[in-house]
């Protein structure tokens, strides 16, 4: 049976990111993400919030700790990843969390969008970031707009 385990997320942070290094030197930064829903029930509109933990390492960390912050909105692809342990009152915790493969920065300079005209980061090191379809970064569409063809179905 084939597995696939893909996340895809467009939201805003919920808190300036937590950055933090090994001892070998390798950055892992912790964040958090707010993903809002709207939909209609008996013809009334509501809406839903969903807080998501995140987690990005090496030079994506150090990049996103650079230029986002509280309220910034955040294109993110990445992993599903549970984790388990043993509390320091003795019983067994565990989460779900997503560990970021990619991200786009989304908005402009003054919106928390970072990196002027939404500049962007790929897991590639090195050279200018570039967007799927090899097109600059700061080639973007106007902000709140989604290019569809980045998105895999």
């Amino acid at each position: 049976m084939a597995n696939f385990n893909k996340v895809i997320l467009i939201g805003n942070l919920t808190r300036d990111i937590e950055l933090r290094h090994t001892q070998g030197g390798l950055a892992i930064a912790k964040l958090g993400m707010a993903i809002n829903r709207k939909f209609t029930q008996n013809g009334e509109t509501k809406e839903t919030t969903c807080f998501v933990d995140l987690t990005a390492f090496g030079r994506q960390a150090e990049t996103l700790s650079q230029y986002v912050s509280k309220g910034s909105p955040l294109f993110v692809e990445g992993r599903l990843e549970y984790s388990t342990w043993e509390s320091q009152e003795g019983g067994k915790r565990s989460k779900l969390e997503v560990v970021i493969e990619n991200f786009q920065f989304m908005g402009g300079r003054g919106q928390g969008g970072g990196a002027g005209g939404g500049g962007g980061a790929s897991g590639e090191e090195g050279g200018a970031p570039q967007r799927r379809g090899g097109r600059p970064a700061q080639q973007q569409q106007a902000e709140g707009e989604v290019d569809y063809g980045d998105i895999p179905f």
